[in-house]
């Protein structure tokens, strides 16, 4: 699975999935975030290097729609009526799994963010003991891509392939 995440004015992207699995998805705006780090790349890359398998980018390489809807009319028709008959499928796993991404999500932003000077402290809710190798190799993730998005070109994009076992994203 191929995610693009495309540059908009200010901290706002879209973001477009191209996946084996699933209906094709049409593209979203996301909620935007930090100027070098857009808030669902931050979640990408934290799910990525967590071997995190069911939240968001998991369940979405699995065919889930998750937050986006299908390109096609029909089928978007169909996963409507799916969602309001069904509710959205969940297991005590999948749940875990989204709350680790926004735990560790919300420890590694804002180490990254002191540690390349954007903030001045650690937030109260983030203790140093918190800073485990885990969110160490996070946070590397996140500065080996805050650079390249910040100097994208508004309209300008990232492409990241969702990764098998590894935990390396692959970013072109």
């Amino acid at each position: 699975m191929r995610v693009v995440f495309t540059k908009g004015p200010g901290t706002s992207y879209e973001i477009a999935v191209h996946r084996e699995v699933g209906a094709a998805l049409a593209p979203r705006n996301g909620p935007g975030g930090h100027p070098y780090l857009p808030h669902d790349l931050v979640h990408f890359l934290v799910e990525a290097v967590a071997d995190i398998r069911l939240g968001v980018y998991g369940r979405l390489a699995a065919g889930d729609n998750g937050l986006f809807w299908p390109a096609d009319s029909a089928e978007r028709a169909r996963a409507s009526r799916r969602r309001r008959s069904k509710g959205t499928p969940s297991s005590a796993q999948a749940r875990a799994d989204m709350e680790r991404s926004e735990e560790l999500a919300g420890i590694a932003l804002p180490v990254w963010a002191v540690r390349r000077g954007h903030a001045p402290s650690l937030p109260a809710y983030v203790a140093e003991k918190e800073v485990t190798p885990l969110v160490e190799r996070i946070v590397s993730r996140l500065d080996e891509h805050a650079d390249r998005w910040h100097a994208l070109p508004l309209g300008g994009s990232l492409t990241l392939t969702w990764p098998g076992r590894s935990g390396q994203p692959g970013a072109r």
